[in-house]
């Protein structure tokens, strides 16, 4: 097994084709982290540390997920230098919290692993699929033409699941207003813990639209209150930030919080984590999707990879890179037929391209695993 030579970190501002406005602020850039672990045999992995510059959708962002990681998850991984993603993992967990920078480094460290084994990630982790359907995320607009014309170029795109953001005062309208207009398309909403349990009675107001699933209606903390409330509406609850671990899915479907769960490497700590959260839930026969978090083409593909595993049975946010970015960091994610290929090169099987990469970096650091 190669040993790390070298730990990169590049931090990238690439700005978004439009504002992505959510329940918890609004996006016009993504103020990206990095991770770059390279081996003694010239390898580099990488990984996208999916943490937003404030603390709005979790408790991570990037300045504390730099500081994290430089003065402490890169310290104990780098205690035999040896590129070992389990090893890393096993190192890592014994700190408390952070898991967007935990996910990032393992990441890193396991693209490496599998580029020098000449693997892909998909096959490393399972995928059954060489292509995965594809749905959008569609923020919350400045009203509802601008809503319909947004969806339309979505649906004109080929994208097969619309979802919807969502909170108090946008929402049963502009549901409506979306499926009147296209009546067959699969539709869900997200609500990133806008509402209470005492908005019962608003969420139940959508029932009748046929949607595929509420996502994360109320608090993260709230697993009863999303239990009581899946009792009163016939629309499936899916949970988000409730689900941090395989432990937590286990108790939110044993407790009837949720019938559905979106997974998200970044948030549960990497992609060793998503996989047991996935087998998991096939064992259980909770149906899975892979979320997105507006990831550049280093995080979008090895969340394609992750969501062409068997029990991701639902469309996930896993959209082309021109969804969010007109120039990506890598070569772009193109859709075909609502569809994205799963990369079958070594790792993640994509990387960036160094004028793009060198065009968007604000700030670098170098670790010399050698000197630690």
């Amino acid at each position: 097994m190669s040993l790390i030579e070298t730990i990169r970190l590049h931090r990238i501002d690439i700005p978004l084709v439009r504002p992505f406005r959510t329940s918890f602020g609004t996006q016009v850039a993504r103020d990206v982290l990095l991770v770059e672990v390279v081996t003694d045999t010239g390898l580099s992995g990488w990984a996208e540390c999916v943490a937003m510059e404030w603390p709005g959708y979790s408790a991570e962002y990037v300045d504390g997920a730099v500081n994290v990681l430089t003065e402490h998850l890169i310290p104990r991984v780098l205690v035999d230098r040896s590129c070992d993603a389990q090893a890393a993992h096993e190192r890592m967990r014994r700190l408390v919290g952070h898991p967007m920078a935990k996910a990032a480094l393992e990441t890193a460290i396991l693209d490496a692993s599998l580029r020098e084994q000449r693997r892909s990630l998909a096959d490393y982790l399972g995928a059954v699929r060489t292509e995965v359907d594809c749905g959008v995320s569609v923020g919350i607009p400045t009203g509802i033409d601008a809503l319909l014309e947004e969806v339309a170029s979505y649906v004109d795109a080929g994208y097969r699941r619309i979802k919807l953001k969502i909170e108090p005062g946008w929402d049963e309208e502009a549901v409506r207003a979306v499926r009147e207009a296209w009546p067959d398309i699969p539709l869900q909403t997200d609500a990133n813990q806008a509402y209470t349990r005492d908005d019962t009675a608003l969420l139940a107001a959508m029932d009748d639209c046929d949607l595929l699933l509420v996502e994360q209606p109320l608090p993260e903390d709230d697993l009863r209150g999303h239990a009581l409330l899946a009792e009163q509406i016939s629309t499936p609850v899916c949970l988000d930030e409730s689900i941090t671990s395989t432990a937590t899915a286990d108790t939110a479907i044993a407790y009837g919080a949720t019938s559905i769960i979106n997974i998200k490497p970044g948030r549960v700590g990497g992609y060793l984590e998503a996989k047991a959260i996935h087998d998991l839930c096939l064992a259980r026969g909770i149906p899975v999707w892979c979320g997105g978090m507006l990831e550049t083409g280093i995080g979008r593909a090895a969340n394609v990879a992750l969501a062409a595993l068997p029990g991701f049975t639902l469309p996930g946010d896993t959209s082309a890179s021109s969804r969010y970015f007109a120039t990506d960091i890598t070569e772009p994610f193109v859709l075909d037929d609502g569809r994205l290929r799963v990369p079958t090169g070594p790792g993640i099987g994509v990387e960036p391209i160094p004028t793009v990469l060198a065009e968007f970096t604000t700030w670098s650091a170098v670790i010399d695993a050698r000197s630690r």
